[in-house]
């Protein structure tokens, strides 16, 4: 019996929370996953996991062996990366995104590049929760703005604008359009999913905080609700540009227009970057700048 006989299956039950999950996630049956922890409990001498009808939770030694476990699968998965260095990606590969951003960018582009590259599998989870890319074995992910884990590495691959703007109805209703960001305070505001509004003034960043008239977690439907009149929004400039252009929607305050926000790749810090990760970082940068140009 090898000593790594069971390391697979400790890392994907903890990750998971469950047996069941863990099969899930190792695409093998719940009972394999079963023998597997029983025998490396067998020969460690102790218990992994609780176990009720209801939950499976660590043990002290299980919370004191799992990050040491991920580093070894880490460090195996780099070692395997060398061999093969310089043959196409190969195996699996798992990235993460905002749901706006990879619906509208991201699930073309990686289309594109499994396709390129028949011996790689793509798995793209589009959320707009934070993903612990290390906790759940994740080896890449697409995020905007100050990158603050410094666990992670980041990779710069382009950039996005913000875009404040609102139906001509609107504004004609109004009479007077916003000339400074206080006087957003007298207008309705149509909000996403973030809490402040970015601003440029006399070259120093401002945020300012909408009172809502109207808030929703989809872009889409932060414009539709711009478009009907109901008020003036901030979004990226992808969901807003067409519009502008076609003159359904106008910029509001374009000279206090904020600085570009970067996109980066990240992935968690290793010794050695595996070459499907790098060859998807260089792919993704290529085709994003290439695909916001066509906004």
């Amino acid at each position: 019996m090898s000593c790594w006989d069971g390391i697979d299956e400790f890392v994907a039950v903890a990750t998971a929370g469950s047996f069941i999950g863990g099969a899930r996630a190792l695409g093998v049956s719940t009972s394999h996953i079963s023998r597997a922890i029983q025998d490396m409990e067998q020969r460690l001498e102790t218990q992994l996991f609780h176990r009720t009808t209801r939950v499976v939770r660590l043990s002290d030694t299980g919370r004191s062996l799992l990050d040491h476990c991920r580093q070894l699968i880490a460090d195996r998965e780099d070692m395997l990366a060398l061999i093969h260095e310089e043959s196409e990606p190969q195996g699996e590969l798992k990235l993460t995104c905002s749901t706006a951003m990879g619906e509208r960018f991201l699930a073309p582009i990686m289309r594109r590049f499994a396709m390129r590259h028949p011996r790689l599998s793509v798995t793209l989870d589009l959320t707009n929760r934070v993903v612990d890319l290390i906790v759940e074995g994740y080896d890449l992910a697409i995020r905007t703005g100050a990158l603050t884990d410094t666990r992670l590495i980041g990779t710069k691959i382009g950039d996005r604008s913000f875009l404040t703007c609102a139906a001509p109805a609107y504004l004609d209703d109004r009479a007077l359009a916003p000339t400074c960001v206080e006087d957003l305070d007298r207008h309705d505001c149509v909000a996403g999913t973030s809490p402040t509004w970015h601003f440029k003034v006399d070259g120093k960043a401002l945020l300012y905080r909408p009172q809502a008239r109207f808030r929703c977690n989809s872009g889409l439907a932060v414009v539709d609700a711009c478009l009907a009149g109901m008020g003036i929004c901030q979004l990226p400039e992808f969901y807003v540009l067409p519009h502008i252009r076609s003159g359904q929607l106008r910029l509001v305050l374009p000279d206090l227009r904020p600085d570009e926000e970067p996109i980066w790749a990240v992935y968690p810090r290793r010794r050695h970057l595996m070459p499907k990760i790098r060859a998807a970082i260089d792919h993704i940068r290529d085709q994003m700048s290439a695909e916001m140009r066509c906004i």
